[in-house]
């Protein structure tokens, strides 16, 4: 079957200077930007391809829709809050969405992003629960392509096989659930908010276990649980959010690696290898690791 495909986006460079009024206003006001969803009631066609440039603090308020949606940052890092658990994901990942799932999509830093909504009749291959997909340097590749290609009526039909192709591959990438996966465990959750506030918090969760009332043994325990990897794990993934938008801003990796309390450069920059797979100088210009 021969599949319609439509594909809109946002011209960066014709929007530079909306952005940046929106932008100053929202550091003025701190306040969530509302961004509309762009459809409500049905898609132009069964695959659709959008990007879209948001400042600092935009969000998409709650909502739901008939089809799946695969979000994926080119810059920056989107976050989708679905029934109280945050999916977050740095470059190399993206997020699925099942159809008529309710969620809210924001940014904490200015990002550029893209969705590929999918019509219900084909997402039968893709998860049935809402993940992060740990995507292949093909599978970027084609989102980079899809993002530059020209909308020309004459090319839909390649466009629709890049679409087709895409969705394969989506189909059989690797769940990682959420990068960054959150707690609404009462003794665990406020610990993990405070970090986030302050990624640079150097104290040991044996200290943070005693503010919080609890033992170091309990939060480890409910790390595992909730969490799926341990407290260090969790801290250095936030770290590494947390540089990423710094990044992209410009700032030297002295001081990123300062300003997240480590002591040296190079302990930072290791972290972030590990992590990551390239250094924060690799990252910056875009050497985004080969392996999936």
């Amino acid at each position: 079957m021969t599949i319609m495909v439509l594909a809109i986006s946002v011209d960066i460079v014709q929007n530079r200077q909306c952005i940046a009024v929106i932008r100053q206003s929202a550091m003025k006001s701190q306040q969530p930007l509302l961004q509309i969803p762009p459809f409500s009631d049905a898609l132009p066609a069964p695959l659709f391809f959008r990007t879209a440039s948001v400042p600092a603090h935009a969000t998409y308020p709650r909502h739901r829709h008939a089809w799946g949606e695969f979000v994926y940052a080119f810059s920056g890092v989107m976050e989708i809050e679905v029934a109280g658990r945050h999916y977050l994901a740095p470059p190399q990942y993206g997020i699925w969405l099942p159809p008529d799932l309710e969620h809210i999509g924001f940014n904490r830093h200015e990002a550029c992003h893209c969705s590929v909504y999918v019509a219900p009749e084909h997402c039968t291959g893709l998860p049935t629960e809402p993940c992060a997909l740990s995507l292949s340097p093909l599978v970027r590749a084609l989102l980079d392509d899809l993002r530059e290609f020209p909308r020309d009526a004459e090319r839909q039909a390649e466009h629709a096989r890049q679409l087709q192709l895409l969705l394969d591959k989506l189909a059989r990438a690797p769940k990682v659930g959420s990068y960054l996966p959150s707690s609404s465990d009462s003794l665990l959750e406020p610990v993990l908010r405070q970090l986030a506030g302050n990624p640079a918090d150097t104290r040991s969760l044996a200290q943070l276990a005693s503010l919080a009332n609890t033992t170091e043994r309990t939060l480890m325990r409910r790390c595992q649980r909730d969490l799926g990897m341990s407290f260090a794990q969790w801290r250095q993934r936030l770290r590494v959010v947390a540089a990423l938008a710094e990044l992209e801003r410009g700032r030297t990796v002295e001081a990123i690696a300062l300003d997240l309390g480590y002591s040296s450069a190079s302990a930072f920059i290791g972290m972030f290898r590990r992590l990551m797979g390239v250094s924060p100088d690799e990252y910056r210009k875009g050497n985004l690791p080969r392996q999936q």
